[in-house]
């Protein structure tokens, strides 16, 4: 099934695409739910963010070959984690597929991509197992962790380097029924593909994040576990348009427009 988030006219409903049609539902995904007799064309709605998350997590370093980029840009020899490290980021920085990433005029040349697989929880989950926890995933969506590498460098936190407005590009949908180590992820800037990855060479997968997540933490339905990126990034220009898309959901897209 694939769900989405629209608006059409004033009105913000959620809905279930099938084709090119859009059917309106009372209700949502994470609830009970009816669909109506509300059916749009897909071409007429606005797609929104798909869901709205009562908390924003983010895997860390969870691909070898970034790591590996990561630290040889810090001058460092690469260190792989041992387990997986979880951080958070801001609802503020969220924007939906076709939206513009609006970069602050004071930021440097160092803004980039990073395409990523999200996870979006489906019901209130708490020490459950890796063999249990994809029954508590509704399904997944795409985002673009833009991160400006100058500020990540030289900020103690990750405040404006990750959550500056509109720096989280996520959707277009949630796409349920998958198995995240069958996705491929492709990422392409301005038509040139800047990077390949499959979901499964993650040091640790969705399974694996959401068991120990959930050892010390409640993930409740709309959470939303963005899984990390692999390889080298590269700068993002003034008109560039970056397009993440994933194997079996779709293409996420985004123009980037640099503040005068």
């Amino acid at each position: 099934m694939k769900w989405c988030r629209f608006q059409n006219g004033k009105k913000v409903s959620y809905g279930i695409i099938e084709g090119t049609r859009v059917i309106q539902v009372n209700g949502s995904p994470f609830t009970r739910y009816a669909r109506t007799g509300n059916v749009h064309s897909l071409r007429s709605v606005k797609l929104l963010v798909p869901v709205i998350p009562p908390t924003f997590y983010a895997a860390g370093i969870n691909y070898p070959e970034h790591v590996t980029w990561a630290a040889r840009m810090r001058g460092q020899e690469p260190n792989l984690p041992k387990k997986a490290d979880v951080g958070y980021r801001a609802n503020n920085a969220l924007i939906a597929h076709e939206e513009p990433i609006i970069v602050p005029k004071d930021a440097t040349r160092e803004v980039q991509y990073e395409g990523e697989l999200v996870a979006v929880i489906g019901k209130k989950c708490k020490s459950v197992s890796e063999a249990e926890a994809l029954d508590y995933v509704l399904g997944f969506t795409i985002g673009n962790d833009v991160s400006e590498r100058t500020w990540q460098r030289g900020d103690r936190t990750l405040w404006r380097a990750k959550n500056t407005d509109t720096f989280k590009p996520m959707g277009p949908w949630i796409v349920t029924g998958l198995d995240p180590d069958d996705l491929h992820v492709k990422i392409t800037l301005s038509g040139r593909v800047v990077g390949e990855y499959d979901v499964r060479t993650a040091l640790f997968g969705v399974r694996t994040y959401i068991s120990e997540m959930s050892r010390y933490l409640t993930l409740y339905p709309g959470d939303v576990v963005w899984m990390g990126t692999e390889g080298a990034t590269e700068n993002m220009k003034d008109g560039d348009v970056c397009e993440i898309e994933v194997s079996d959901i779709g293409v996420l897209r985004n123009r980037v427009v640099w503040q005068r």
